[in-house]
């Protein structure tokens, strides 16, 4: 679906929440955000999704990361249904806002409407869509899943951390990176550059073409 995406700024909408109104760029302010939306309140699988996030705040708030829910309901809605999102993931707390849009006006502008998942009326539903949101109001990164499939949480922290490191180090994880493994240093940036900015070193990997620029090093850093 044409709309919103990685590098596109996330639309300052008001909206109305369980924290009450707030704006969309206020609310992200110079942290990283995470928007993410769900077809309905009551529902199976976004009941599991909203309490695995709230697990993960910890982690989040260690990170400098701020959550935004979304589902079509009515605000009344969602704090009842929180209830169930909590009763279900004992332990969790659901302390992030999160956002109604009985309209369907908000998910529009956001590029969150499935396609195919319709509600009783025939409206449009919102899809399970996530933005990650930078300080700078960008679109970083998005996912999106279909009704049936619920989202790793881990792979949402995971690629949170991700995006942070190459804000700050000029670097890139490679495939499967977990925090604490070592990143790659962009093309970006010359031996030389290289040598200032990492003073830990770093490892060419020789590969046939001879052209050097497979360079892993080590960040020792699980936060920015």
């Amino acid at each position: 679906m044409p709309g919103l995406t990685i590098g596109d700024t996330i639309p300052d909408l008001e909206l109305e929440t369980t924290h009450g109104k707030i704006k969309i760029h206020d609310y992200v302010g110079d942290s990283f955000c995470i928007i993410f939306s769900h077809p309905a309140d009551f529902t199976p699988v976004c009941t599991t999704e909203l309490g695995g996030m709230a697990k993960c705040m910890p982690e989040f708030q260690k990170n400098g990361v701020k959550l935004l829910g979304f589902s079509c309901d009515d605000v009344e809605s969602h704090k009842e249904w929180l209830k169930d999102v909590e009763a279900f993931t004992p332990g969790s707390h659901v302390r992030y806002p999160i956002a109604a849009d009985p309209k369907r006006e908000s998910i529009k502008q956001l590029n969150m409407v499935d396609p195919e998942e319709k509600d009783a009326e025939g409206k449009s539903l919102p899809s399970r869509a996530l933005h990650i949101v930078g300080p700078d109001k960008k679109v970083k990164a998005s996912m999106l899943y279909p009704a049936s499939t619920g989202r790793s949480m881990e792979e949402v922290v995971r690629v949170v951390q991700s995006l942070q490191l190459a804000a700050k180090y000029m670097v890139a994880t490679p495939v499967n990176w977990k925090p604490g493994d070592p990143v790659v240093i962009s093309p970006r940036v010359s031996d030389e550059e290289a040598k200032r900015m990492f003073p830990q070193g770093f490892e060419v990997k020789d590969l046939p073409s001879k052209k050097g620029y497979l360079r892993f090093t080590q960040i020792q850093t699980t936060a920015t």
